[in-house]
């Protein structure tokens, strides 16, 4: 699954700890996320949703093989 969540961050001004505060993860969940590594819950998107204020498949997108 690509991401845009640190193009999204950049445009809100987040770091990855601010972001992980605002939804209750570690900042390592951010990096895993945004590296492909880990695919959120839906509970999270709509959190990340809600701060960055577009809809998830704005920043979330399926990939050929998902």
């Amino acid at each position: 699954m690509k991401n845009t969540i640190k193009v999204q961050r950049a445009i809100k001004d987040l770091t990855q700890d601010q972001l992980a505060q605002a939804i209750g993860v570690s900042r390592q969940t951010i990096n895993s996320i945004e590296k492909g590594r880990y695919v959120p819950s839906t509970v999270l998107a709509l959190k990340m949703s809600r701060i960055f204020e577009v809809p998830v498949n704005e920043f979330f997108e399926l990939e050929e093989n998902d």
